[in-house]
């Protein structure tokens, strides 16, 4: 097993100095090699020399996604082409992509980082892993098999789609740890139900799902339907990829960031005040190690806080909460923030209903509307109407009693609802067609 105590057990001024020395060079580089920076340091009238304590942290410009995309294909990038490995890009919402590079030493860093971040989730070598995210410009195929090899498991290089393939190969190859979305796990147990495959009969130990937000109430269908422990990771394409935290195995109460080759913050995301550990926010992360890409106060618009307090696992590093949702994915009823995976949550408490839903968004007059379609169990939908209408009465007065605004929850037949070997579609947003 990969566990580097040094960097994630260090006392926590050991750590700070680390991370100082770092940043100073990663101001240094971007200043002298990025001109994008050098115009936005000249500008905050900020110098390499003047950042003298992680307090100076604040004094540094945020990045944002715009700020990449205005600078596309390779405006960033801070080595030469020649110094350069691989390019990944992230999809785009304006037909472009986000790219991102990698120099060989930052190829290498991902690899050892999510061998620690597998190694977290009990992985460990011997064990053989499925790996189910897609491959090409998307970061998380190829993450997760790097890490995986760098920890001395096998690989199952399968990607995306095929799914009634990928559930006889789990049960052919016996593969120990699923890694794949949250949301394909649950269309890979739905599946499985239908070819009549007991998940207890499997070898699966553990999963490591991320790529979206999901809920506890979520893990917990996960892990009782396909019999393994499910874990949590965050990562992104602008900062590496996978790798960038995850939760642990002994605890599972919050994300390990590995504060040696990150510095997060937490902002409140319309003033861009820094908020104090435990305070709920936006969460900003600075590459302290990239070569290529590197980014300072990159917005994630992730909401998120921080937990600096040791976990039992024996890790110091600081934890990132589970995330509520992406401020720019936040839905606004009448005033009211609402984040997809709230709703989720409620949802997975009710008796009744499938664990597959979708949120439509729209508008009347000028009001904002909101609608929860959500699928019953095949046992519920045969019930007499009356039943159902309770059922859905319910679900509204539950989330009335949470968010205190009125939503229409409509019940939708088993299997109606789009799956996902993906990224899951939860919100669709009709004022925007």
């Amino acid at each position: 097993m990969i566990r580097d105590i040094e960097n994630e057990t260090r006392p926590r001024e050991d750590l700070q100095a680390l991370q100082l020395q770092r940043l100073q060079a990663v101001v240094e580089r971007v200043y002298h090699l990025v001109p994008f920076y050098r115009r936005r340091l000249d500008e905050a009238g900020v110098k390499p020399e003047q950042i003298r304590t992680l307090d100076d942290l604040k004094r540094l410009p945020f990045t944002t996604k715009q700020d990449i995309r205005d600078n596309y294909p390779f405006g960033m990038f801070a080595a030469p082409m020649d110094q350069i490995v691989r390019i990944h890009a992230s999809s785009g919402t304006t037909g472009k992509p986000t790219p991102v590079a990698y120099t060989q030493r930052d190829i290498d860093n991902w690899a050892e980082l999510m061998a620690r971040t597998l190694a977290a989730g009990g992985a460990h070598a011997g064990d053989i892993v499925h790996v189910a995210y897609g491959y090409g410009l998307f970061t998380g195929g190829l993450g997760a098999h790097y890490g995986a090899e760098r920890l001395g498991a096998a690989v199952i290089p399968v990607s995306g789609g095929q799914t009634r393939r990928q559930i006889m190969l789990i049960q052919d190859f016996c593969p120990t740890v699923l890694c794949c979305t949250p949301s394909f796990a649950l269309y890979l147990a739905e599946v499985g139900q239908e070819m009549g495959v007991d998940f207890a009969k499997t070898k699966l130990r553990v999963g490591i799902f991320g790529a979206e937000p999901w809920s506890d109430a979520m893990r917990t269908e996960i892990e009782a339907r396909l019999h393994l422990d499910a874990l949590d990771i965050y990562g992104l394409s602008e900062i590496l990829g996978p790798g960038v935290a995850i939760e642990c195995v002994e605890a599972k109460r919050g994300l390990h960031i590995f504060e040696d080759h990150f510095l997060p913050e937490i902002i409140n995301p319309v003033t861009l005040e820094t908020l104090a550990p435990g305070e709920i926010g936006e969460l900003v992360i600075t590459t302290i190690t990239k070569e290529a890409f590197p980014l300072l106060r990159y917005r994630t618009r992730d909401i998120t806080s921080l937990n600096y307090a040791p976990c039992k696992c024996g890790r110091t590093i600081a934890r990132i909460g589970r995330l509520q949702g992406r401020s720019d994915d936040m839905l606004i009823i009448r005033g009211v923030n609402v984040f997809p995976s709230q709703i989720e949550s409620v949802l997975m408490e009710t008796p009744g209903v499938a664990p597959h839903y979708q949120l439509i968004v729209d508008r009347e007059g000028q009001l904002d509307t909101l609608e929860v379609a959500v699928e019953v169990d095949e046992t519920v939908f045969s019930d007499e109407v009356k039943q159902l209408q309770a059922l859905a009465q319910n679900i509204q007065r539950k989330i009335k009693d949470y968010f205190t605004v009125s939503v229409k929850v409509k019940l939708v037949e088993p299997r109606t609802i789009p799956r996902s070997e993906g990224k899951a579609q939860r919100v669709i947003d009709k004022r925007k067609m």
